[in-house]
């Protein structure tokens, strides 16, 4: 497949490249857009031939669900169907557009491949001028996951989408590093208390004030059918294999060092994940820091392009500090247990 890719400059909006974007999600096609959290590989939501062909681009497993993407509350109406609860109201007045995801129960014209079978759809409208001018001008509701290959970093630049979609999408939009740089938060609102099914840019905290009592899911059994996109399968990891320390900051600082002493002792090249105030911490090894400690949202914007540094410098093995699950540390954090296939070693 030829793949036309279309750089825009910062407030240099080419509505000709989106125009034909939108044209090609009419007629069945694939566009990776960006927007504020991660790039999206969109299809037009009410066609399940299109959909189908995310899955194949991705290698995503078909029974994941995706998320539906909006530019308009007509569109979100045509999408449900159930009425706009007290709770959905709110969380949409705070947080759309923005990088909040709400499960809602789906209508008949969203088609099973986009929800995995469920009875329920996930959608957001998301704060991204792109992005909306994609939907508005495509006049359906847009399905896109993450634009990667399945289980891979997700991508937060126009260089990580190029390496891993060209060739597999009609259209690509690139326009800068995304501004979050994790995937939406997911929210069900169904029962009496609210759950969070995935942290992401909207932090707990944020969605307490609005809602009052929020709990966060406590994760699925195995086999059990997920709820939420990007719950059921390994995601976010690098080719090495990643281990994650956690405790009492010097504990972990020399638990790191005497791991990769001994993985060089072996001739292994490695490298380590950490923060400002300890990247020169571990001479001789291959280190990137995601930012200071005290900044959760600068973790959360550099990590996944720090976990695809990893794979250019072809390290054999990761070492990762573990950061504070406050604020968005919690999606940063979620992030690299899936990375690390949940290998945590407690100091």
């Amino acid at each position: 497949m030829k793949t036309k890719v279309y750089y825009f400059e910062d407030k240099n909006i080419n509505e000709e490249a989106i125009d034909e974007a939108a044209t090609v999600i009419r007629q069945g096609g694939t566009v990776i857009f960006p927007t504020e959290t991660v790039y999206g590989l969109g299809a037009n939501a009410l066609d399940e031939k299109s959909v189908s062909r995310i899955f194949e681009a991705k290698g995503r497993p078909s029974d994941n669900p995706l998320i539906v993407h909006i530019s308009n509350y007509d569109m979100l109406l045509y999408c449900i169907g159930e009425p706009l609860s007290e709770k959905a109201q709110k969380l949409m007045a705070f947080f759309w557009p923005g990088p909040l995801t709400i499960i809602f129960k789906k209508s008949k014209a969203i088609p099973k491949e986009v929800t995995a079978g469920l009875d329920t759809v996930a959608i957001r409208m998301p704060d991204d001028e792109i992005a909306l001018g994609l939907i508005e001008k495509s006049g359906v509701p847009i399905a896109a996951p993450s634009a990667n290959i399945s289980g891979k970093p997700s991508p937060t630049a126009p260089e990580h989408v190029i390496a891993d979609m060209d060739g597999k999408v009609d259209v690509i939009l690139c326009s800068r590093g995304t501004r979050v740089g994790v995937e939406s938060t997911v929210i069900d609102i169904s029962e009496d208390t609210p759950v969070v099914l995935r942290p992401g840019g909207v932090t707990l905290e944020e969605l307490r004030k609005v809602l009052g009592d929020v709990e966060t899911d406590k994760g699925l059994e195995p086999g059990s059918i997920p709820k939420s996109p990007g719950m059921k399968y390994t995601h976010y990891a690098p080719k090495a294999p990643m281990a994650i320390i956690r405790g009492d900051e010097a504990k972990v600082r020399g638990k790191i060092l005497e791991l990769a002493s001994k993985d060089r002792d072996r001739g292994l090249k490695v490298g380590i994940l950490t923060v400002d105030e300890d990247k020169d911490s571990y001479p001789g090894y291959s280190v990137i820091s995601i930012g200071s400690r005290r900044d959760s949202a600068q973790a959360a914007h550099n990590l996944f392009n720090a976990l695809r540094e990893f794979d250019k410098l072809e390290v054999d093995t990761i070492y990762a500090e573990a950061i504070s699950e406050e604020y968005l540390g919690l999606a940063v954090m979620n992030r690299m247990k899936k990375a690390a296939g949940f290998n945590i070693i407690e100091v």
